[in-house]
């Protein structure tokens, strides 16, 4: 019995790498992140917050097939749309960092 033969192809794996395949996948996952985040994201509460809930609805996914450092895979990425997101997420002096999308990523990546 002759063992396998395997010769890659370059141009093979980056349409592999952009595929719609792949790229729905990566939504698949984003969205999983995003679902975790919403529920782990926090809410603010009485008078002092004029938007509660504003951050927890602002999570949104986009995607794309030319994504990556060099612009030759499948990505899809989540975000925070609210002004204040990054305060959020790193805090600041009066307020702790949260890591909503960093614990988001960590749980919800492999789902």
């Amino acid at each position: 019995m002759m063992p396998a033969r395997f010769k890659m192809s370059k141009k093979g794996v980056g349409q592999l790498l952009r595929s719609p395949t792949v790229r729905a996948e990566m939504v698949r996952r984003a969205e999983v992140i995003k679902s975790v985040a919403i529920s782990i994201a926090p809410v603010g509460g009485g008078a002092w917050d004029p938007h509660p809930g504003h951050y927890k609805g602002s999570f949104e996914v986009s995607s794309t097939d030319r994504g990556g450092r060099r612009r030759d895979r499948a990505t899809a990425t989540i975000r925070n749309t609210a002004y204040y997101a990054r305060w959020v997420e790193y805090g600041t002096e009066r307020v702790r960092a949260h890591h909503v999308l960093l614990r988001a990523a960590q749980a919800g990546g492999r789902g």
